[in-house]
Parts: C-alpha cells; structure tokens; sequence
C-alpha cells in the first residue's frame, strides 16, 4: 500500500480489510468478548504472575510490577518454545548527549544486512512517561531491525515524576536531532532517519516532528506510530468501550497524567495534545492501532487531523487485540502481521 494514500483498516483473522473506520461497541459489551484467542492467552498467562493495579502503588513500586510481556514468556513455555529474544546482528549499549546529560540508547542492527549505510529507525518507548524501559520494549524493537532492514536505536528517556513533562519529550528530540547529525559514524544513512515509538512514545514520535518544524531543526522522513497518546482527556467512545481493559484502562491513564504532568494546563500543551496542534509540514505518518485500547479513537481522530493538514497518513486498525499487542509476535499472529505492516511503511519511506 502506497503510504501516501489515507485508508483506514480493519484488520480480521485473516488480515482482511476495508475503508472504513470500526463500528464502537457497545457500551454494554465486556471487552473481553472481544479478545482474540491467542491474545487472551497472553493476557491469563500474564495475570498469573499477579501483577497488581498499578494505579494503586507508587511509581517506584510500579515499576516493579510484571509488564505483560511476562505472558508472551509464559505462552511460550507451555507451548515448548525458546523464549531466547530474536536474534539481530548486533545490539550495543552507547549513549548520546541531551539537555540532563547522557541518554542511555540500545542499537540495533539486522541479521543480513545490506551493503552500505543502514536507513535508522529512532524507536521511543512506552510507559506512560513513569515505568518501563528500553528491555521492555525489546521485541518490538529487534522485531522492526530484523523486517524493516534497518538500525534501531532504542532511546532511554528519564522518568516522571522525577522528570515531568517536557523533559522525555526534549529527550527525545535532542536523541533524534543528534542521530540525524551523527548517525553516519555508527553506521546509519543520516538521510534515511524514520521516528516511531509505542503509546507514550508514539505521543513523543510525533511531538518531536513537531518540535523539528517549529525550531527549524532536521526532519525524519516518516513517524510509525503505535497506539499514539493523542490528547489528555478521557471522552472518546473507546474510553468508554475499554474503561476497564488490560493492559491498559483509564485508572492507569489518570495515574500516568498524575505523575508526568505539573499541572492538568501542561495537557493543553500542544507537544502533549498532538491532537489539538497545527500539524502542517510534518512527514508521512503510518498509525497502528489496537481495537480493545482506550487509546483507539484518538488514534483515528490523529490521522484524521493529519489529513486534513496536507500530511499523507496510513491507519491500520487490528480487532481483537489490546493495548500492547504490538511487540508479541512470537505468540500473536497479529502483532506480527503489524509489525510486518510497519516495516512495509518504512522500507517504502526509505526507498524515497
């Protein structure tokens, strides 16, 4: 699919779609009912390791917790599988220099790679801004290196609430504007650089294309964006749907803006509001979203107003899956159509 064409997908069992946003479920409708098979064993897999409601302990606490990609280790146990990571070329530990001193990066290079300068993907992390790390979200990352072709360079943006808002985000762009300037000397094409990240990343993605057009600073080509945080606020019809949904709910949302936030006026800020901003100029966009997520309809209302803004934007939408879904391919059938997905977006947009 060319990446300039706006579609929205609705992705089934058989990857089938069509040009139509989903129909919201009923209010009614335990989200559950809706899980995918392979998706609901994650998440049984996942809560027998008994991780507590997050929004109940402190941020320290939290992230102590089991994410669920403790499931997908699970899952793989039963079935007799190595739970092994997948293996890449090579991954190395370096650093780069931001506005509190050093950003702690993973990079990540293919198996197979091809001659030459690697086109980069500068992956930002989920975690609401309070909790998990780069080692979280390591299978989405070796799962992009390995499809897409390309050098991944994981960044480890500090904390909230020891760090709130604007620090990850400046992070971030001062980890993407050094990568663009300097990547050559790791390996990478500085004129192939692609941003995307994970649900608070995707938020801090597409935050730091904005950033680059308001300060003149270098331009990614592409921003993959996956289950974005479009907004602060809590009124679209897949917070209601998916109020009470695992892995991620709306008490978890609330504690997260809790911790990253001064104060509930920084949720305005257009660089947390994406929604909200001008969004002209930015680069092509390619959205992936999970139908059980709270997330879902700002999701969809972001590539609506990127549309409407000039930017070429891809939606993909795939049913029966949730929040998180993205990096477990090694046991769900559907992520790894999106991460195959995803890598189709960038080896086009590096192609150009």
């Amino acid at each position: 699919m060319h990446r300039t064409k706006f579609a929205a997908l609705i992705v089934g069992a058989a990857l089938t779609s069509q040009a139509a946003f989903a129909a919201p479920m009923s209010k009614n409708m335990d989200w559950k009912s809706k899980l995918d098979p392979q998706m609901k064993a994650v998440l049984d897999a996942w809560m027998t390791a008994k991780p507590k409601p997050i929004e109940k302990l402190s941020p320290t606490a939290a992230r102590k917790q089991p994410l669920p990609g403790v499931g997908v280790v699970k899952v793989l146990q039963m079935q007799g599988k190595s739970t092994a990571p997948e293996a890449v070329g090579s991954v190395e530990m370096k650093s780069i220099p931001g506005p509190k001193g050093a950003i702690p990066v993973r990079v990540y290079k293919p198996t197979k790679a091809p001659d030459g300068p690697l086109p980069v993907l500068v992956y930002i992390h989920g975690g609401g801004w309070v909790i998990a790390s780069i080692q979280a979200y390591d299978s989405s990352a070796r799962a992009l290196c390995n499809a897409a072709k390309c050098m991944v360079i994981s960044v480890g943006y500090h904390y909230a609430p020891e760090n709130k808002f604007p620090s990850a985000h400046e992070e971030s762009y001062a980890a993407t504007q050094w990568v663009m300037k300097n990547i050559s000397g790791w390996g990478g094409d500085p004129k192939k650089v692609a941003i995307g990240g994970e649900s608070a990343g995707g938020n801090m993605a597409t935050a730091v294309c904005l950033m680059a057009r308001d300060r003149g600073g270098m331009m990614p080509i592409h921003q993959m964006l996956v289950y974005p945080v479009a907004q602060i606020g809590m009124t679209t019809p897949s917070y209601r749907e998916n109020r009470n949904a695992k892995p991620l709910n709306v008490p978890m949302l609330k504690w997260f803006g809790k911790y990253e936030l001064k104060n509930m006026a920084q949720g305005k800020n257009k660089y947390m509001t994406v929604l909200k901003a001008n969004l002209k100029g930015l680069p092509p966009a390619t959205i992936i979203l999970a139908e059980i997520d709270p997330l879902r309809s700002e999701g969809e209302m972001y590539a609506t107003q990127l549309k409407k803004a000039g930017v070429p934007v891809t939606l993909m939408l795939y049913k029966g899956v949730t929040h998180e879904f993205f990096g477990m391919g090694a046991v769900v059938d559907k992520a790894k159509n999106a991460v195959n997905f995803a890598a189709a977006q960038l080896t086009e947009a590096f192609s150009k």
